[in-house]
């Protein structure tokens, strides 16, 4: 067990609130506390963090099923939550802007990264093109069909084997046969090695954006998704995405949802921090 302690601004019972909305996720809001599947190489380790301080003054306790992977749980914990971000810098950049009162509301909401950079492009291609509530439904048939549960933490399936899976049987959980053949696709490309999720970090956002779009399945929406909740890059708006669409419509007011040329209007002062501008708007509507 562990305790670490990051400056604040930090609303964990803010991060837990979201997190709790994906019924895979194993949150505690009562006892401020999430258990986070982790792999120490192919070996699959559970992290308990219970938040124990307040937003001013963040405080974690961590606990990992093996001591012996404590400190790189906690590394990457660290990517996971953000912890090492300053999210003072960024709420005072919102207060000369229209998302004032939407960072008032939510301050110290950082941006949560997925668990693992594969599940979340897993997580991507599944929820394109569907509401939420029956996007996290798909998903949680997937995990708990082809994954597995340690600790009570839910364990996405590997590559090997999304690979061997048959359409036909993705199918059977109401998959479309399309989304089915780009899971699958994207799983052998992982397998075969055409995929190296792990060398993504190191790029950049264009670099990123123009190895993932010649996957099948992936456009523009899930690969600024995937820069945002798989690798927490901070300067992402996702313009065709119908949820931020919906925020602004509510937050100026608008009669229908805005054109492209609106939202790169209001979305000009907003840089460099657009990826906190959109799960912020998110935030609004949830």
């Amino acid at each position: 067990m562990e305790t670490i302690q990051i400056k604040g601004p930090y609303n964990f019972d803010l991060v837990l609130d979201r997190l709790s909305l994906d019924p895979l996720n194993q949150v505690d809001l009562e006892n401020r506390t999430v258990k986070v599947p982790l792999y120490r190489v192919n070996t699959p380790i559970v992290a308990r963090v219970q938040a124990t301080g307040t937003t001013q003054a963040p405080e974690f306790v961590i606990e990992v099923t093996d001591d012996a992977y404590t400190e790189q749980a906690i590394e990457r914990l660290n990517e996971i939550f953000q912890w090492n971000i300053s999210l003072e810098n960024i709420h005072s950049h919102f207060q000369k802007t229209d998302l004032k009162s939407i960072f008032a509301q939510n301050y110290g909401t950082p941006l949560v990264l997925d668990f693992d950079p594969y599940n979340c492009l897993m997580k991507c291609i599944i929820h394109q093109q569907l509401n939420l509530k029956f996007a996290h439904t798909l998903t949680e048939r997937f995990v708990k069909t082809y994954g597995f549960e340690k600790d009570s933490a839910w364990f996405y399936p590997l590559p090997e084997r999304v690979a061997a899976i048959k359409v036909e049987e993705l199918r059977e959980l109401q998959f479309s046969g399309r989304k089915a053949e780009y899971i699958i696709g994207i799983a052998k490309a992982a397998v075969d090695g055409d995929l190296k999720l792990a060398e993504l970090k190191s790029k950049s956002d264009k670099e990123i954006m123009e190895q993932l779009i010649k996957l099948r399945g992936v456009g523009p929406w899930t690969v600024q998704n995937f820069l945002m909740f798989g690798l927490g890059r901070p300067n992402l708006f996702p313009f065709a995405d119908i949820g931020i669409q919906n925020a602004l419509k509510k937050l100026y007011n608008l009669e229908a949802k805005p054109a492209l040329e609106e939202m790169e209007q209001f979305s000009k002062s907003w840089d460099p921090y657009l990826s906190y501008a959109s799960l912020y708007l998110w935030r609004s509507i949830e």
